[in-house]
């Protein structure tokens, strides 16, 4: 693939030099010509001073001919403008933005354009680590109204099938962590201590859910 990113940060250089490694064509934009020390000597691709949304500097890019647009600048107005005319004027079917702003970024999602919300994904991760217990979601879905979120069921469900758990909970398991493997349910799969669930519920039952999966099962069921 040919891939153009716009910000030659530590994300965009990082970024830069995987996609390389991939075996992939890259073209790197920054309006700081000094921003491209970042990449190696090795570094094979294009690196383009400019503004990230002019026409001329992405044809210089290649975007006419690029299969996906990154755009991982500083600024989520420069991000979002970028993305969009990669998409709209130019076609670019992998689009992706980073935002800082979490509220931007849900609109944006609704508009048909991919981000990434920096702050709201390392505050998840934060939590995740701080609160084990907390509802600290992994996906959100755009709308808010469901999400995938990390659960450990309560030692009494050891043994029992996962879809009783999915059941009782109202959940759906969509992988396991299990020995740090993942493992995808099927009908036969049973819950084994230990076991972390990534299952996708709805918002408005998130409480509820966690309560069932923390709780040891009824007995009788």
């Amino acid at each position: 693939m040919h891939v153009v990113i716009l910000g030659c940060g530590r994300v965009g250089s990082a970024l830069a030099i995987e996609l390389e490694r991939f075996g992939h064509s890259v073209a790197v934009i920054d309006q700081d010509p000094g921003a491209f020390h970042r990449l190696p000597a090795s570094f094979s691709g294009t690196t383009i001073t400019g503004v990230g949304f002019d026409r001329d500097t992405l044809i210089e890019a290649g975007i006419e001919k690029a299969d996906a647009f990154a755009s991982v600048s500083s600024g989520d107005n420069s991000n979002i403008i970028s993305a969009r005319v990669a998409r709209e004027m130019f076609g670019v079917q992998r689009v992706v933005a980073r935002i800082y702003d979490p509220r931007r970024a849900e609109v944006y999602e609704r508009l048909g354009i991919p981000t990434v919300a920096t702050v709201r994904w390392t505050r998840d991760q934060m939590l995740a680590r701080l609160l084990p217990e907390a509802v600290t979601p992994e996906w959100t879905h755009p709308s808010g109204a469901a999400l995938i979120t990390q659960m450990t069921p309560a030692k009494g469900w050891a043994g029992r099938p996962v879809k009783e758990i999915e059941s009782a909970a109202g959940i759906r398991v969509a992988c396991i962590t299990r020995y740090g493997e993942g493992v995808i349910p099927d009908g036969r799969t049973m819950v084994q201590d230990g076991d972390i669930l990534h299952a996708t519920v709805a918002r408005k039952r998130v409480a509820d859910a966690e309560a069932v999966v923390h709780a040891n099962p009824p007995k009788g069921v």
